[in-house]
């Protein structure tokens, strides 16, 4: 997936939105930020639990966890979109298997696998507790295939299929033109002043049909069987981003309004960490935290596309590696906390040292065994596509 687009400047030649790059490494290295807190957030059981807790990293996960997938799903939305415009259906389906359904399989023994092994060693060693299975009604066969931290993977793989046969009905019934049309109209609604209220819909949605506390934000699934509340609320992210790619100028429109998104992303953080926030009925809970969610997830891409306005080598290094480093990190990250969590050692101190290895170590591997390998390849396409001229609802839908 590569930012390019029509959609987002004035002219219609495909250039490059510089910002996605931004999101798209800052969407994946959030997730190695929040499983880097999980061993000193206060009770909250994870693959190694360290002798020393802090509320900051409870604060830390729970905000991350808000939003940082919506905000995954709406960019694959629409660099979705923006490579089925471009290449067509078949091809898109295609690039997704190999992308997305491929890596989860071949990377689930060495990101996965490895984790129930390295749990086993720190409980062994007084890090806590061996982990249990997750609480499930699913044969013991599915959960000892669970796909772990990668689950995200699997839930986009199925986010995509339900889009494309969507797709496909929906351009024989209305041809592509009537389609083109109403997707624009669509996406038009999504960037307007009010648009964060409809993408926040169906994550309300989800967590009200899951049922259980909105503040935990929406349970990843434990085995690969679909589940209706992940699916339904990382369907409608993912909606989001693919209808703002069909509104000409939409990621343009929202750009200035990044300050006031992340202000009321913020309240509504706060809020739902007051104590009164516990008693709130389920549906009142399910709405704040959805819209929440989604004020991040606007405010942020608002930010990018607007800080990042020209190319920045680095940036562009990050969005390049950040695959390979999520694919990798949690390996790297649980066998070096181990040693440190008996450790009587400030937690800034042990995350710092996780961070600098895990970096090191990450980003080394990137550049000797990826970049300009066919694993590079495989995992990030080619690594410079030519340009091209294509008007942005040229493919309906």
């Amino acid at each position: 997936m590569t930012p390019h687009t029509a959609g987002a400047g004035s002219g219609s030649a495909r250039t490059r939105i510089h910002g996605l790059d931004a999101l798209r490494a800052f969407a994946l290295l959030l997730g190695i930020v929040l499983h880097s807190l999980l061993p000193f957030a206060p009770e909250m059981p994870w693959l190694v639990n360290d002798t020393r807790t802090s509320p900051a990293a409870f604060v830390g996960v729970y905000v991350i966890h808000l939003f940082r997938m919506a905000l995954f799903m709406m960019l694959a939305g629409y660099l979705g979109r923006m490579v089925l415009t471009r290449r067509g259906s078949r091809a898109y389906l295609r690039d997704r298997t190999v992308r997305i359904l491929l890596p989860l399989l071949a990377f689930w023994p060495v990101s996965v696998f490895s984790l129930g092994v390295l749990a086993t060693v720190a409980a062994a060693q007084g890090g806590g507790a061996a982990p249990e299975p997750p609480p499930s009604d699913a044969p013991l066969v599915l959960l000892m295939f669970t796909p772990g931290q990668l689950w995200f993977l699997l839930v986009l793989f199925e986010v995509v299929l339900v889009v494309l046969a969507a797709r496909a009905v929906l351009l024989r019934l209305l041809g592509p033109d009537r389609a083109g049309r109403w997707s624009a109209r669509i996406g038009a609604l999504l960037a307007a002043p009010g648009g964060v209220l409809l993408a926040a819909v169906p994550y309300a949605a989800a967590l009200l049909i899951q049922g259980t506390d909105p503040a935990q934000g929406i349970n990843a699934p434990v085995t690969v069987l679909p589940e209706a509340a992940p699916l339904i609320g990382y369907l409608g992210a993912f909606l989001a981003g693919w209808f703002l790619h069909a509104a000409p100028g939409s990621l343009a429109r929202l750009a200035p309004r990044w300050p006031l998104l992340l202000a009321a992303a913020v309240l509504g953080t706060v809020s739902m960490l007051l104590p009164v926030a516990a008693d709130l009925p389920l549906a009142v809970g399910s709405v704040v935290v959805a819209l929440t969610g989604l004020l991040w997830t606007y405010g942020l891409t608002a930010l990018m596309v607007k800080v990042f306005s020209r190319e920045h080598p680095a940036i562009r290094y990050l969005a390049d590696a950040s695959y390979w480093m999520y694919l990798m990190h949690l390996p790297l990250l649980v066998a070096i906390e181990i040693p440190l969590a008996g450790l009587d050692w400030p937690v800034a101190a042990k995350l710092l040292l996780n961070w600098v290895v895990t970096t090191a170590l990450l980003l080394g591997s990137y550049q000797l065994l990826v970049r300009r390998t066919v694993l590079g390849r495989w995992l990030n396409g080619p690594r410079r596509r030519p340009a091209a001229v294509l008007p942005t609802g040229s493919r309906g839908t």
